[in-house]
Order: structure tokens, then sequence, then C-alpha cells
């Protein structure tokens, strides 16, 4: 079990390496991390600076300055709670001592997104720690309609209602791909409680029949298995996006009675008023979630389109069409036409910000796709602070906030971002994307041993993401681990053998820094890939 150490307000994760304060990460580099572990382990006891320094730049000599700009970065971290500047003492030539509020809690990891367990965990112990919001999963609905091409209907509705209630800021949403890893079994709602770290879980049943629709949801306390609250929603089919309004006002009023009514009036607004249009949209979302399949990616593309065709002010729908451009170049998959889905791209993308302004959904991929098929990184980066703002519960907008600062040459604010998306959907299907752009930060943050580390966990996930295998060698390559840089080249090239360092711009983030270029190419020729 790993261990967390709980400082006033902070939450310090010895496993994910990352600082708290409540549920959002802290902008801290991995030294100063490294530092505040060792002084919080030994608490009120005087720190040798040389044991600090050994900790932040393990087998490195550096000099004392640079542990003075890592503890002057965690007192300007703890400077905003009263006397929080004093929690790290200075002894002069001798070395520092944590005097600040500390406590131990045993748990499980964040970041390493354990897989759903088929079987009872043995104990009342969260394995991730609650939010200090109320929080809740939504578990996917049953499809009571008898006809499995129903199923995805579903699964929208649930996705309308997780959408629905993240966009509130006083509650903490699991993300979508997390709560559905629970599909298909038989739930437990005490477990689904500890393994997702959340107090609440809203599951129920959609039945179709005709233009009719059923809806039947419970909200449960996931801690005693109690009910709080269980109802039904009939309606016509025309009138879904209002059942899916009725069933997420329900659960917010039972959560968070006291929200403004402002924000219940935006989580109101529906991404499309044409049925047929959703439907489409739905069944893209199923195909762009099989995210290292070409044909699925193709498929997904298609039926954004055909849902725009339906709703041209469908904004959820270009933004996702803009979306499948930048899966095709990350691939590398064919294009007859480079210019062509270039100037697609920009034009599916510039249309989701235009009309949805106010879809964290649209300027989220939006954002992506503008950054790195575009090359305007600018307008990506207004796109994913807006987003941002309008939801931040959405991994989606959390995952491209990681990419876009790392292009932008700011890789501790990345890592902040890439942390709190995991923790948003730590189970996600997702997670080694996650997980290779958070090896992606780190590199760029000169971390090289914690890349590598980051990239090797998306590899386990799925052997064949090829960015995590092009970082992974570029990283062990700086670390001097050549053996297994040369590993990772040789299965690139198995995987694409017209892979070379002159042909990388294509591949390449719109790096703000341009050494950073330049160390991915390096790195990559160091590791073996030919010119």
């Amino acid at each position: 079990m790993a261990t967390t150490y709980i400082i006033g307000p902070f939450r310090l994760d010895t496993e994910a390496g990352i600082l708290f304060r409540g549920t959002e990460p802290v902008a801290l580099g991995q030294r100063a991390v490294a530092v505040l572990r060792v002084l919080v382990e030994q608490p009120q006891i005087p720190v040798s600076k040389d044991a600090l320094i050994e900790a932040a730049w393990p087998g490195l000599t550096v000099e004392e300055s640079n542990l003075a700009v890592q503890i002057a970065a965690l007192r300007r971290v703890f400077g905003g709670e009263p006397d929080g500047e004093g929690w790290i003492e200075t002894l002069p030539r001798r070395g520092y001592r944590f005097v600040g509020p500390a406590s131990i809690r045993k748990q499980g990891a964040v970041a390493a997104a354990p897989p759903v367990s088929s079987s009872p965990v043995a104990t009342d112990e969260p394995a991730l720690p609650f939010p200090v919001q109320p929080s809740i999963a939504v578990l996917p609905f049953q499809n009571m309609s008898g006809d499995p091409e129903q199923e995805y209907f579903a699964d929208g509705m649930v996705e309308e209602i997780i959408t629905a209630l993240s966009r509130f800021r006083s509650l903490f949403v699991i993300a979508r791909n997390s709560s559905f890893t629970y599909k298909g079994g038989s739930v437990d709602v005490k477990q689904v409680g500890r393994e997702l770290g959340v107090r609440n879980v809203l599951e129920g049943s959609v039945r179709r029949s005709g233009d009719r629709v059923r809806i039947t949801a419970q909200l449960i306390d996931a801690s005693t298995g109690a009910h709080l609250w269980a109802d039904r929603f009939d309606g016509a089919l025309e009138d879904i996006f209002d059942l899916q309004d009725r069933v997420a006002e329900r659960v917010v009023g039972a959560l968070a009675p006291k929200l403004e009514q402002t924000a219940i009036e935006r989580a109101k607004r529906k991404p499309t008023e044409s049925l047929s249009a959703y439907e489409y949209y739905l069944r893209g979302m199923a195909a762009i979630y099989r995210f290292t399949v070409r044909e699925a990616n193709v498929e997904a593309l298609q039926l954004f389109k055909g849902a725009i065709e339906l709703d041209p002010e469908f904004a959820t729908a270009y933004g996702l069409a803009a979306y499948c451009y930048v899966k095709d170049r990350t691939n590398r998959w064919p294009t007859d036409d480079l210019a062509r889905d270039i100037a697609e791209t920009e034009r599916l993308a510039r249309q989701a910000v235009r009309l949805g302004s106010d879809d964290a959904v649209a300027l989220a991929t939006s954002a992506g796709a503008l950054a790195y098929v575009v090359r305007d990184l600018d307008a990506g980066a207004a796109c994913i602070e807006q987003a941002l703002l309008l939801n931040p519960n959405l991994m989606w907008a959390c995952y491209f906030a990681g990419f876009i600062k790392s292009w932008l040459g700011e890789p501790e604010a990345a890592i902040a971002h890439l942390a709190y998306a995991m923790r948003l959907s730590p189970v996600d299907p997702l997670m080694p994307l996650m997980q290779a752009a958070m090896a992606h930060a780190h590199f760029f943050a000169g971390r090289y041993g914690e890349a590598s580390s980051w990239a090797t966990a998306a590899l386990r996930g799925t052997p064949k993401l090829l960015p995590a295998l092009r970082i992974g060698a570029a990283a062990d390559a700086f670390a001097g681990q050549l053996e297994p840089a040369q590993k990772a080249v040789a299965r690139l090239l198995q995987i694409n053998p017209n892979e070379r360092v002159s042909n990388l711009e294509a591949i390449y983030g719109p790096y703000r820094r341009p050494d950073d270029a330049w160390r991915y190419g390096e790195g990559l020729r160091r590791a073996g890939l030919p010119e």
C-alpha cells in the first residue's frame, strides 16, 4: 500500500509523486516533491542538505542553490496557509526541518490506474481519497429494451447525465470511461466507491419501446449502500433530453442543493436538438474509443460528419470530427492529401469553436486539433483555457491541457493537468494515452527516468502505442539506457518501417521551445532510429 501524507489542506501522494490541494494537483516539480517527501517522513527532525540533495538528484553533484530553489517553491505553495511559509524551517549550516501539520494515511495508488477487481476488497478504506466536495460515479444504465442495438442509446443517456453533472464546480464527477469499466457485470456499489474514491453512485436502467422511453434511477451512498432516493421518469422519445435533465436535476438536488440556478440552467444545454443527429453522435463516440484501430477512426469521422449534416449547428460533432484527424496524424495513418486534411481539420475545429463557445467538449477537442494538426498553438491554448473554465471536471479538457502546456514549454503545469485527468478517470481504457502524455511532460522537463517509467506504464496497456514507444526510446537514450532505447526503436520500426529521424516533423508537437524538437529527435537518433 502506498503512503499518503496529509499536510493541512494538502495531500502528498507518494506513489504518484503528486501534491494535491483538496482534489486539485499542485503545479510542483518532481524534485520539490522528493524534497517534501523526505521532510514530512521525518517531521520535527532536522534533515541535512546532503540527504535532501541525494533524494532529489540521486547520484548527481549539484550546487546547494538548487536545493534552495526547491525549498522556495515549497514555501510559495504553503504560503497561502496561515503560517504556511514557516512550515519548513531553515537550520543554518545543518539543513531543514518540517514543523507544519502532518499525518499519515495508507492508501492505493492514484496514477497507476489499477484495473477493476472482480473480487470484493477486504477493507472499508477507499483505494482513492475522497474529494472534499460531493462526489459521484454514474454507472452504465441497464438496457431493458431487449434489443442489443439499443445499447448505444442507453450508454449515451448515461454519458449525457455525466456531462451535465460535471459542469457543476461543486461536484466531483468520475469520467465516463472509468464508470463504464463496470458495464456488463454485477456491481458492488461499496467496492465502486472504494475503487473510484467517491461517496455516491448513481445506477439505473433505460427502456425504449417505440417512441416511448422510461428511465429508472437510484442514488446510493457508496459507504453504506443506503438508498438516498429512487425515481422513474417517463416520456416521449422526442423528450429524451428533458428526461436526462430531470435525472441530473434530481441528483444535483440531492448532493448539492445550494448550487446556483445559473449553473443549473447551463447544465441543461444540450449539444443538439436533433434526435437523429444525436444517434449518429452516440455511435461515433462508441467508435472513437477504439483509439488504436484505424477503421474505427474512419467510422467515427463518417458518423460525426453524418451528425453535422443532420444538424449543422452541432458544435460537439464538429470538434470530435476534427479530433479524428489528430488521431490520424499521431498514428501516421495514411492520407491521400495531407494539405486537404489539414484544411478540413481547421474548418471543422474553427466551426466547433464558433458554434460551441460554451461547450467544453467542442472546445477541448478543437484545442487539440488546432494546436497539433493546424499548428496554431495560440488558438489551441485559448480554447483549452475556455474549456477548463466551463468544465473543470472534464477529463478530455485536462488531457489536452496536458499536451498543450507541454508544447508551450510548461511541463510542470502539464503534469498537474494530467494528474487531475487521471484522478477524474482512474480506471479509464484511455489511461495509456494519459500515461504517454505524462511521459512527454516529464521528458521536456528533463526528467528522463520518470519519462521512461510513464512510457513503460503506457506500453503495458497498449504495446503498440506509437507516442509511448517514441518518447520512451528518446528518454532512455538521454538517460544512458541504450539497450531498452534500442529495443523500443526496433519495436517502433516493426510497426512502422518508414519511421525515420528525417520525417519526425510530421508527428512532432508544435513546440514553442525550439530545443524541445531537437531533444526529441536527438533522443531517437541516439536510440538508433535511422536518419
